[in-house]
């Protein structure tokens, strides 16, 4: 059993160790909401730390394939056990080194625990098909098999959630994996392969790369030996990804960016609605991939949707997310919040009336951190750049509509289709909605969030190449299907031949 104790310094995880970069360089992980405090010291891992880890997940493949799925379940189901008793500690390192509120960093370890209690329980339902054959004395199936060595490249927002998305089905599909965490979060990603190593996962099954994009991840998807990518991230870097797997027909499974909506129609809940689009809009700090940034309210009802959110999102309390009283955390780094603020002004500069908000939140609490406030943008039209193009910060765009027509042709004119909301007591609009959203997942009087981890999570056009997370989707991305046929006829038979 691979065991070891979270030192100040971190180090790679490589064949059931904690093992040294090879090239010296490291990366500071800060915690955004002061980021005068130092979380810890990653290595900042290339190439050659790359080949190591994939030697190690090559070397440990056939041995892990060849164990039987209940028993790769086993220890998944123990490695949930030990999330459970730590997610206390787990979710305050998380908020230390992300900065969403303690609310949320506990529902993101809650989230590693349900899909690593979900795949645990799959490990005995690993079905293929049995089916009758054209043919008599003939028997026909298909079994689930792995793909191979994994590399899966996860962002900084689910910094325990995604990484568990990716290795949990990939373990106990048989595969082996490199995992190489986003570079801002790298403890929780740490902490995942910890409870890992510590429920009895053999060495070199599941390796864990520290480092940046460009050199790590970059390594992982060149390596000749990888035989399935995972990435969640932009659709920029996905694009990129997706080129890098195509010469060799890597297996690939792109989740990116989104531009979703919240529809509220006039004989919606009001009240209802406010509550979900301030969490839709302003949970995370608006950086998550399935924020709600535009709200499209129909006319009957839009300046009373406006003047009670605009004064919910003025209320909303910044701060520093271990502090019980806070309701929204900082910006990740201070690159991001410098893309907020560009949007911001693109907003004004396009015509958006800036309601409320608009600013870096300085001085004081403030004084270290990435914060910015809670912003709203009213009256805008669904072409503007701000309604188009992804923020991911606290921004929201007020859309008013006419006709459901009109809210679906808004909803649907995006180049991105992840998540989708309808607000509304109609329930021939609330099935038409589910019907015309031309989004991987829809809502009905909810917000664009919260997801649950055993149905497919995945999206549309821009930000998807047509896999999904989570659920038993998952299985038939990190399995391939081995079609068998027994002929015990004792006779040669030539199927379409000589069943015509």
């Amino acid at each position: 059993m691979a065991t070891a104790t979270a030192p100040r310094e971190f180090k790679n995880f490589l064949n059931g160790e904690w093992l040294e970069a090879r090239g010296g360089r490291a990366l500071e992980d800060r915690n955004p909401a002061n980021a005068e405090e130092l979380v810890g010291i990653f290595p900042a891992s290339g190439k050659e730390d790359v080949a190591l880890a994939v030697d190690a997940a090559k070397a440990a493949f056939h041995r892990w394939r060849l164990t039987p799925a209940p028993k790769r379940a086993e220890i998944l189901f123990r490695a949930a056990e030990i999330l459970l008793h730590r997610k206390e500690e787990y979710a305050r390192d998380m908020t230390r080194e992300m900065g969403k509120v303690l609310a949320e960093t506990r529902g993101d370890v809650q989230e590693a625990i349900d899909m690593t209690y979900l795949m645990a329980g799959e490990g005995r339902r690993l079905f293929g098909q049995t089916t009758p054959s054209e043919l008599p004395s003939k028997f026909a199936m298909s079994v689930r098999v792995p793909a191979g060595i994994a590399g899966l490249i996860t962002p900084w927002n689910f910094p325990m959630a995604i990484p568990s998305w990716k290795a949990a089905p990939a373990l106990v599909c048989g595969n082996t994996a490199v995992l190489k965490p986003a570079e801002d979060t790298p403890l929780s990603a740490y902490h995942f392969a910890q409870a890992l190593a510590e429920a009895g996962l053999p060495a070199g099954v599941l390796n864990v790369v520290f480092g940046e994009g460009p050199e790590a991840g970059a390594a992982i998807l060149d390596h000749p030996a990888v035989n399935v990518i995972s990435f969640t991230g932009s659709t920029e870097v996905g694009r990129i990804v997706s080129q890098a797997c195509a010469p060799s027909f890597k297996k690939c499974h792109l989740e990116m960016g989104g531009k979703n909506i919240i529809v509220v129609m006039e004989d919606a809940n009001i009240d209802l609605a406010v509550d979900g689009a301030l969490w839709g809009a302003f949970g995370t700090t608006g950086q998550r991939c399935t924020a709600a940034s535009r709200i499209a309210v129909q006319k009957g009802v839009y300046r009373e949707f406006a003047e009670k959110f605009i004064e919910r999102a003025k209320s909303l309390r910044v701060g520093d997310g271990l502090n019980p009283a806070t309701q929204m955390g900082p910006c990740i780094s201070e690159t991001q919040l410098k893309t907020v603020m560009k949007y911001v002004e693109i907003g004004r500069g396009e015509g958006a009336k800036l309601a409320s908000g608009g600013h870096r939140l300085e001085g004081g609490a403030y004084a270290k951190g990435w914060f910015h406030e809670p912003t709203v943008f009213t009256d805008c039209d669904p072409q503007m750049r701000v309604c188009q193009e992804e923020i991911f910060g606290p921004v929201v765009c007020l859309i008013p509509f006419r006709t459901f027509e009109d809210a679906m042709a808004i909803a649907n004119g995006v180049t991105y289709g992840l998540s989708a909301s309808l607000y509304t007591r109609d329930v021939n609009l609330a099935f038409r909605a589910q019907r015309d959203f031309e989004t991987g997942i829809v809502y009905v009087n909810a917000p664009t969030i919260g997801a649950e981890v055993h149905l497919p999570f995945g999206g549309t056009k821009n930000t998807g190449n047509g896999h999904r997370e989570s659920g038993l989707a998952a299985l038939d991305f990190y399995s391939d299907y081995k079609t068998l046929y027994v002929d015990y006829s004792d006779r040669l038979q030539r199927a379409q031949i000589d069943n015509a």
